[in-house]
Order: C-alpha cells, then sequence, then structure tokens
C-alpha cells in the first residue's frame, strides 16, 4: 500500500498557545511519518453505514482535534473510547475507530498529543519521544479523556463506556480505567505497566492495579523487547493481591507468546495476524462480557 507525499503534512504542531489557550488545527492524514513505508498487509475499513470523520472535542484550555465513527442512524449507542500510539491519531487508530463503529459503537480517538506537537509529522523516533510523548502529563490526559466521554455523551453515546489503547495508550488505558467512574470495561494492548515516578508521570498502572474501577484486559506480547514478563507478572501480582477492588479482582491479562510489541499493528512488520485476530475478538468479547453491548463479530 503505498502512501503520497500529499498524506503528510509539513513539520508543525497540531496547536499553537497564547497565555490562557490552545488552538487546534487539522489532523494530519494518512500514517505517522515514523512508520512509513507501510506493510502491504494494512487493513482498510470503509465507512458504509457509519457516520466518521474530524471533529473538535472542547477541552478546558482549548478543543482537541479528535477522530469519531459511529454508526448512521442510531441515536444511542455505548461509547468506546480509542487511545493512540505514540504516533498520535494517525491512519490505524482512525481504522480502529471505524472497526469498533461497525459493532454499533461510537468509537472516537482524541489526539492527546495536541499541545505537545504534531507526532505524524516525525520521523525519528527518539526526536518523537523525547519532544513530544515525554512531555504529556498523566493529569492532562485523565482531564482529556473526561472532556472526551462528555462530548460523546453529548453526540449519542449514551450507553456504558469502554476504553481501548495501544502501545503508549495501552499504560493509558489502565490509568483511566483506575480513574473514571465512566468507563465499564477496558483492553490494554501492550501498554507499560512499571516505571520510575516522576513530575508529569507519578504513578504508572502497578500503582494503581488495586484500585481499578473497571476490569480491564491486558493484551501482551511474549516477545516484547519492551516490555519484559517479569513486569507483565508484577502487574498480575498487584491484581492479585488481598484486599484490591472487585474490578481489579475481574481483570485478567493475556500473553501470547510467540507476538512483538505492535503485533495488532497491521501497518507494520510486527504485525502477527494469527494473534492480531483472535486477540481483538477477545477484546470484543471482553466489552460485550462488561456490558459494552459490541455487536457480534463476523465469521
Amino acid at each position: 500500500m503505498s502512501v503520497s507525499p500529499q498524506d503528510l503534512r509539513s513539520l508543525q504542531p497540531l496547536s499553537s498557545l497564547d497565555r490562557r489557550t490552545f488552538v487546534t488545527t487539522a489532523l494530519a492524514s494518512g500514517f505517522a511519518a515514523a512508520t512509513l513505508p507501510v506493510s502491504a498487509s494494512t487493513l482498510v475499513t470503509d465507512t458504509a453505514g457509519l457516520e466518521a470523520g474530524e471533529t473538535k472535542i472542547p477541552v478546558s484550555d482549548g478543543e482537541l482535534p479528535a477522530y469519531f465513527a459511529k454508526p448512521a442512524g442510531m441515536a444511542s449507542v455505548p461509547v468506546v473510547l480509542v487511545i493512540q500510539e505514540i504516533f498520535g491519531v494517525h491512519e490505524h487508530i482512525r481504522d480502529v475507530c471505524r472497526r469498533f463503529a461497525k459493532l454499533g459503537v461510537l468509537a472516537v480517538a482524541p489526539e492527546l498529543f495536541a499541545r505537545q506537537g504534531n507526532p505524524a509529522t516525525v520521523s525519528d523516533m527518539a526526536a518523537l519521544m523525547r519532544d513530544i510523548v515525554s512531555r504529556v502529563p498523566d493529569a492532562q490526559v485523565m482531564s482529556d479523556l473526561d472532556a472526551t466521554v462528555s462530548w460523546a455523551r453529548s453526540h449519542g453515546g449514551r450507553l456504558r463506556v469502554g476504553i481501548t489503547g495501544f502501545c503508549w495508550g495501552g499504560r493509558i488505558t489502565w490509568l483511566y480505567a483506575a480513574h473514571s467512574p465512566e468507563v465499564a470495561a477496558g483492553v490494554a494492548w501492550y501498554g507499560r505497566v512499571v516505571g520510575t515516578p516522576s513530575e508529569l508521570q507519578p504513578q504508572h498502572p502497578v500503582d494503581l492495579a488495586a484500585k481499578l474501577r473497571a476490569p480491564v484486559l491486558g493484551l501482551y506480547a511474549g516477545r516484547d523487547g519492551g516490555i519484559p514478563l517479569q513486569s507483565v507478572d508484577a502487574m498480575r501480582s498487584a491484581l492479585s493481591q488481598a484486599g484490591v477492588s472487585r474490578a481489579a479482582a475481574a481483570s485478567t491479562i493475556v500473553v501470547y507468546p510467540e507476538a512483538q510489541h505492535g503485533f495488532y499493528a497491521d501497518y507494520r512488520a510486527s504485525y502477527r495476524p494469527e494473534d492480531a485476530i483472535p486477540a481483538f475478538a477477545r477484546a470484543c468479547e471482553w466489552f460485550r462480557a462488561n456490558g459494552v453491548a459490541l455487536a457480534q463479530l463476523k465469521a
């Protein structure tokens, strides 16, 4: 699958700042520069039967650009928050929104890096992590996701809320399931669970495991070079300690032994369909079992 030069914007942030607010521009189109060239196995979900496109989500200091997809003509549906990888809300994340929308939900992906920069235009991974991703405060993300839920509630997402995220977004999924009483269930794909506390990231999922408000399904890779299985085992242990919340006790972690980090990312070489396809089916069943009413996947 080829990507034309028009698919990438010039190197610029998604927002400009004044003393009180930030002003956003549109999401970058296509795939993030750091992911090119995309794989021939890249999946494309159409918009037939959907309302889909870019929107703006009001937050305390401006508006976040976001992508949404929902079934056309349905006035009251469940919500699935789709949380980005380090590459931002690029085409893969937008496609994931459409995949969920085809199952009868309002799926929405806010660009959570909008204040720090435009991740889609940065081709150097080290620069992306240093200049954008590492500068995003957890507290800001929790507030932005609260605002996203409020937006969804006013746009037809009146039923139960699920959250799913990939890589950076997998970690955020765990955090938001401990933060928000709105969330009914979470699915965290290969998200970091341990780390050193910092001013911007004062706690990590392992520190909050016992306080989960919603059960989380963790989907991890046995050959993940960045997330050692020892840390996954530490999270399992934290979820099973005496005195944890009911949601924590109901949470579970599945490891796909031969998979690598990013095994669901069909646009990358790490994609492993023999794990990705059943993992997505497992994720959908997890949401259904916890009250986020997705339609059944077609055989």
